[in-house]
């Protein structure tokens, strides 16, 4: 079914019901419908990986990465460059993809597409970083070196909620730095996560085998994990499917890096610009329906604001007009589906029946939840505990700066945090007492920057970071290499 905006790009009749290894082929596990959540319309067919299919695409891939790992530099930087340019080209068509099959805002789409772009532009950096180092020899006269060498094949486990960003994260520095990849997009979103990633790389002219998309579902995630092939997993997902994939991958002593879900909180101070902060609160837990790891699921609010934050939080939500995405004008789409929105409901409620009070917001049609707020909540509740993924903001107001930190610290997640106050010097202070592996002061809990660290605490990750220079350390070994004389 022709999505708005496609034109002859991809050509659907070599991708429809397909996976792609060494060109689009029919896969062993048939094919599975992608379905628009806004409407519930179907939109495509896509190829479902089977373990056999995932074993071919691992053996191939193993085949392909030594030579692509011996191409020059210059030449992986020229195939992402490339990339890039073919993702402006037909950004109309990817936009399309991500705001019919996620059901996020076009401005979503904008800034998967615009975050896309930087994760290749980085990582172009990436290929020709200095590899290694050269050590003082414990021989007199010897020579001593260890550089860093790509681990072979990386397997791309991605969710739906950022599918091409989250793909790009990922793929774009495994690929600078040498590496083969087999690529598993989430069955929800297997187009604008995989079929158009493929088509953008198949365009830049990535050599045949180095990238393998097998959409799938839990059985082909596993197969991944699990391929003998694949030296290195880059899980980003829920935590519990995360510890099921590190659970496979750690029998075989494989890497894995992992970002995983979060609790997170922005902790407006005394003395914060209130406006200002339940701006950045609306942002946070109401942009994109509030489906991301970094949303924030708790409004920690000191006591003497507490009630001026939640009048400007009700009113941003009820100016936020929710409904199809392709409607000019809306703010909110629709969840991605009947699972997640009764997950969302049944956590609203349950809180509701001990105490928690609706201010606004609250009560779903099909899939489409407005932008809730929650005040009077407290440790009973399943709001307080559980990531929500929904748009939902629950308040909990504070007496004192430590228990702020106590009630955002109150986690087993530590994922993101953001820190609302006039005095910068008094935010960071208390910014660097939460336990969470990124936080940001007078801004919103959901930030990403293609050059920064990304990863969480706790929960929320295995202590593995993407982004930046971590992305070297993520995708390569090290080699160490000794001689008596000169090499």
């Amino acid at each position: 079914m022709p999505v708005d905006g496609e034109r002859s790009w991809p050509d659907a009749t070599e991708w429809t019901g397909k996976i792609y290894s060494e060109g689009w082929r029919t896969a062993d596990g048939g094919t599975s419908p992608v379905i628009e959540p806004a409407t519930g319309e179907p939109l495509a067919q896509v190829g479902v990986a089977s373990p056999a299919d995932v074993e071919r695409a691992g053996a191939r891939a193993a085949l392909a990465a030594p030579e692509w790992a011996a191409a020059a530099a210059s030449e992986r930087a020229a195939v992402l460059t490339r990339a890039g340019h073919a993702l402006r080209e037909h950004s109309e068509v990817v936009r399309a993809w991500i705001v019919r099959e996620s059901g996020g805002v076009p401005a979503k789409a904008d800034y998967e597409i615009t975050a896309g772009l930087d994760q290749l532009q980085h990582a172009i950096g990436l290929a020709s970083r200095p590899p290694g180092e050269v050590l003082a020899p414990r021989v007199p006269g010897g020579r001593s070196l260890a550089w860093r060498v790509p681990l072979g094949v990386v397997g791309v486990i991605t969710p739906w909620n950022a599918p091409l960003l989250f793909a790009m994260r990922a793929l774009a520095p495994a690929l600078a730095l040498g590496n083969a990849v087999l690529l598993k997009p989430d069955p929800l979103t297997p187009v604008s996560g995989g079929v158009l990633v493929a088509e953008l790389f198949r365009e830049a002219g990535l050599p045949e085998g180095v990238l393998h998309v097998l959409p799938g579902d839990a059985a082909t995630g596993r197969a991944v994990a699990a391929d003998r092939h694949v030296a290195m997993v880059s899980f980003t997902g829920s935590t519990a499917v995360g510890r099921e994939v590190a659970r496979i991958a750690g029998e075989e002593l494989k890497r894995v890096s992992l970002e995983l879900g979060g609790k997170n909180s922005i902790v407006v101070l005394q003395d914060a610009d209130v406006e200002a902060a339940a701006a950045a609160g609306a942002m946070s837990s109401f942009g994109y329906q509030g489906q991301a790891c970094v949303a924030a699921g708790r409004h920690v609010v000191h006591a003497d604001v507490v009630e001026a934050y939640t009048e400007a939080l009700v009113r941003r939500a009820q100016a936020l007009p929710v409904g199809d995405p392709r409607i000019e004008g809306m703010a909110l789409g629709p969840v991605i589906s009947e699972r997640q929105a009764a997950r969302i409901e049944w956590i609203v409620n349950e809180s509701v029946a001990v105490g928690a009070r609706v201010l606004t917001g609250g009560r779903r049609e099909g899939l489409f939840y407005p932008p809730t707020v929650l005040d009077r909540v407290d440790r009973s509740m399943p709001t307080y505990h559980e990531e929500i993924f929904g748009p939902v903001a629950p308040v909990v107001p504070f007496r004192d700066e430590d228990e702020a930190v106590e009630i955002a610290n109150d986690t087993a997640y530590g994922l993101t945090a953001a820190v609302h106050s006039r005095s910068v010097p008094r935010a960071t202070a208390l910014a660097q007492r939460l336990r969470t592996g990124m936080v940001h002061i007078n801004d919103v809990s959901a930030k990403d920057a293609a050059n920064a660290p990304f990863g969480g605490m706790g929960i929320s990750g295995n202590a593995s970071r993407i982004g930046g220079t971590a992305s070297l350390e993520q995708f390569t070994q090290w080699r160490w290499m000794t001689a008596p004389g000169p090499l």
